[in-house]
C-alpha cells in the first residue's frame, strides 16, 4: 500500500498558524557572511519534481522548505525552514522559554528577533536542550549571554554525550557529516535538498552553555516563569541523553526528536552510538500513556506539528511500531542466522505503516537501521572467520583489482554493471579501481557517475547527500567542515578539557616519555594529577600532593588559553616549565579534510 501523493494534510499543517516569513531569508554573521540561505530551499523547492530527485522525497523537502515564525497553540511558537531544527518559544508569566535555539547563534539571533517583531520584545527567562545534539543548543549564545543567570535545563548526562560526539570525535563526525548533509553541495535540483529531516544546517557561530539544571526521572515536574512542565526522560533513543515533556496547562506535548515525521536514524551515517529501537518504542508507548488524555497538540524538534488528540495517538502509535517491527524482525532474522546485510534485503514494512508518510526512510532508512540493530546486538563482526582479518580498503582493493585483470579491465567491468543498472555492484567495483589507483581518471569518473546516478534515485535525503558528495570529492572539489566546535570549549569540565588532549598523543612518539604535572585551580579549589606514561596521557581529581615535575597553579579560564597555544600570563608554575611545552608536542593535529571516497 503506497502513501497518497495527493494527500495534503500535511502541507495544510505545516503551513498552519503561520504568522510571518522571514524576509529575506537570508541570515548572515557580523562580517556579513551568510551562514543560512532559506531562501534558496523555497526557490529550488518550488514546482514539480524534476527527474533528479526521488519523488517522496522531494514532497517531504517541499514541506522542510516552509519557513517562518507559528504558532502551535496559544502561546507556544516555533520558528521552522530557517535551520536544520525548530527553535520553540513558549510564553511565561515575564517573559520567553526557548526550547532547542538552534545550531549556531545567528540563526537563533534572527529566529527570536522575527518572534519579538510580533510578540513584543519579551526576555528570555529560560533555557530547555531537549537532547544533547549540537542543532538542539548550538546557537544557545544568540538568545542569551554566556553568563546568564537563567536556568539552563536539560536532560541528565547531556553535557557528556554533547561533548563526547562533538569534542572527543567531533573532528571525524564533522568531516563525515558533509557527507551526511551535504554541507558542500549546491542547493539545487542535482544537488542537495535538505536532510530528510529538515533543510540544510546553518554555518555560523556554535556556542554551548552547560545545563545548571537537570531533569533525572519521569514525573519531574518543574515550573518556568510560571509555567507548569511534565517531564519524561527517554535515554538511549534518538540521543544518549533525551526527554519528552508535557505542558498540562496548555494541552501541548514536546515530543523532541523522538517522533518526528519520517523514519529516524539508529545509526547516523555521520556517525554516533548506536540507539536501542527497542526502547526507543517503549519511550514511545509510555509518553502515549503519560500524556495522551491531555495533548491536543504535538510537536516535535523538526517538523511541523500534529493537532488533535486522535491524530496525536495515531501518529504516535504508528512510529511506537515502526520502530519496534524493525527491531522485532531484526532479531527474528538474526537468530535465524541472516547477518545485517541479509536482513536488510529481505524485511518488507508491514503496508498500513508504509501508506504513512512519517514511516519513510527519509533522514534514516529500514537498510541502515536494520543494520545497526544488527550492530547492536552482535557488533561489527558476522560471524564468518573469512571476515575476521579483511585487508584494510587501499590493500582489498589492490588484490581485488589483480584478480580482475588490471585497473583498466576493473573499471571496465564496472562500466557493464552499471549500464544493466546493477549500480550498487558498479559503485563497489569502480571503489576498487579507485583505491587501487587514485590518479585513474577513468575510474573516478564512472564512480562519480554511478554515486550521482545512486544520489539521484533514493528516497533518503542524507543517502542523496552521501552519494552526490562522494561525486562532488570524486571531481577534485573537497570542501572543509564550515561548523566548528570550538566554542564549546569554556562549557567543558577539566576532566573533558584534559581528555580532549590526551585523544591527541601520538602515542608511539609519546611512548618513551614519562613526567607529571599536578594541576591546582584557584578558582574551583580543584587538583588534578597528569601523568604521561607508555603513551597514555592519564589525569584525575586529588586530594593527594605525591611529587610531580611541574605543578601549575591557575584558573581553568586560563588553563583554556594554554589549550589554545595562548600566553600563560598570570599562571604560576613551580618545576620544570617546559614539561606542559612538552606534552603537547607530542600531540597531533586532526585532519578536517580526510580522504573518504579515495585512498
Amino acid at each position: 500500500m503506497a502513501a497518497d501523493l495527493t494527500d495534503r494534510t500535511d502541507f495544510e499543517n505545516a503551513n498552519r498558524g503561520l504568522i510571518a516569513r522571514l524576509e529575506p531569508g537570508v541570515i548572515k554573521a557580523a562580517d556579513g557572511k551568510v551562514v543560512y540561505d532559506a531562501d534558496v530551499y523555497t526557490r529550488t523547492m518550488a514546482g514539480d519534481c524534476p527527474d533528479t530527485v526521488h519523488p517522496s522525497l522531494w514532497r517531504q523537502s517541499q514541506l522542510t522548505a516552509i519557513q517562518g515564525l507559528f504558532e502551535v497553540t496559544e502561546g507556544i511558537y516555533q520558528l521552522r525552514g530557517i535551520e536544520l531544527s525548530n527553535m520553540t518559544l513558549v510564553e511565561g508569566d515575564t517573559g520567553v522559554i526557548v526550547i532547542d535555539p538552534a545550531v549556531s547563534a545567528e540563526v537563533a539571533a534572527a529566529g527570536l528577533a522575527l518572534y519579538r517583531t510580533h510578540r513584543g520584545d519579551r526576555p528570555v527567562t529560560a533555557v530547555i536542550y531537549t537532547h544533547s545534539h549540537i542543532d538542539h543548543f548550538g546557537g544557545v549564545l544568540g538568545v542569551v549571554d554566556a553568563d546568564t543567570d537563567v536556568p539552563i535545563v536539560a536532560p541528565a548526562g547531556f553535557l557528556e554525550h554533547a561533548v563526547s560526539e562533538n569534542v572527543y570525535a567531533g573532528v571525524a563526525m564533522l568531516r563525515r557529516g558533509m557527507y551526511h548533509t551535504g554541507m558542500g553541495l549546491p542547493v539545487t535540483a542535482t544537488g542537495t535538498i535538505g536532510v530528510g529531516l529538515g533543510p540544510g544546517t546553518s554555518t555560523g557561530t556554535v556556542g554551548l552553555i552547560a545545563p545548571t539544571h537537570d531533569i533525572t526521572h519521569t514525573g519531574q515536574q518543574e515550573t518556568l516563569d510560571g509555567v507548569r512542565i511534565d517531564f519524561q526522560i527517554t535515554p538511549g533513543t534518538e540521543a544518549p541523553s533525551e526527554m519528552n515533556f508535557h505542558f498540562p496547562d496548555k494541552r501541548a506535548l514536546c515530543l523532541a526528536e523522538n517522533v518526528t515525521h519520517n523514519l529516524h536514524n539508529l545509526l547516523t551515517l555521520r556517525g554516533a552510538e548506536v540507539r536501542d529501537a527497542r526502547s526507543w518504542s517503549r519511550y514511545i508507548n509510555e509518553a502515549i500513556d503519560l500524556f495522551a488524555d491531555g495533548t491536543d497538540v504535538a510537536f516535535a524538534s523538526h517538523h511541523w506539528p500534529t493537532w488533535g488528540s486522535d491524530e496525536v495517538v495515531k501518529l504516535m502509535t504508528e512510529q511506537r511500531d515502526l520502530y519496534a517491527f524493525l527491531h522485532d524482525q531484526t532479531l527474528r532474522l538474526m537468530n535465524q542466522g541472516l547477518v545485517g546485510s541479509e536482513i536488510a534485503e529481505q524485511i518488507e514494512m508491514p503496508p498500513a505503516l508504509e501508506a504513512a508518510w512519517h514511516t519513510h526512510g527519509y533522514y534514516g532508512s529500514v537498510s541502515h537501521n536494520v543494520k545497526a540493530i544488527y550492530q547492536r546486538y552482535l557488533g561489527w563482526y558476522d560471524g564468518n572467520p573469512a571476515h575476521l582479518w579483511q585487508h584494510p580498503p587501499e590493500a582489498a582493493a589492490s588484490r581485488y583489482v589483480q584478480v580482475i585483470g588490471g585497473v583498466d579491465a576493473t573499471v571496465a567491468r564496472a562500466q557493464e554493471f552499471a549500464d544493466d543498472g546493477d549500480l550498487r555492484f558498479a559503485a563497489e567495483l569502480a571503489s576498487h579501481a579507485v583505491f587501487a589507483d587514485p590518479s585513474h581518471d577513468a575510474a573516478k569518473n564512472l564512480l562519480a557517475d554511478v554515486f550521482t546516478r545512486l544520489g539521484h534515485g533514493s528516497e533518503c535525503g542524507t543517502w542523496r547527500n552521501n552519494y552526490l558528495t562522494g561525486a562532488q570529492e570524486l571531481g577534485g572539489e573537497v570542501v572543509t567542515a564550515m561548523v566548528s566546535a570550538a566554542g564549546m570549549a569554556s562549557a567543558l569540565t577539566i576532566t573533558q578539557l584534559f581528555d580532549s588532549l590526551a585523544i591527541r598523543i601520538d602515542g608511539k612518539r609519546a611512548w618513551d616519555t614519562t613526567t607529571s604535572i599536578r594541576w591546582h585551580f584557584t578558582d574551583t579549589g580543584e587538583t588534578y594529577r597528569m601523568e604521561l606514561s607508555n603513551g597514555v596521557l592519564t589525569h584525575h581529581p586529588t586530594t593527594r600532593t605525591p611529587p610531580a615535575d611541574l605543578v601549575v597553579t591557575l584558573t581553568k579560564a586560563q588553563l583554556l588559553g594554554m589549550l589554545a597555544g595562548a600566553s600563560p600570563d598570570g599562571v604560576a608554575f613551580d618545576g620544570d616549565p617546559k614539561t606542559f611545552a612538552m606534552i603537547a608536542g607530542l600531540t597531533d593535529d586532526p585532519d578536517p579534510s580526510f580522504a573518504i571516497v579515495t585512498p
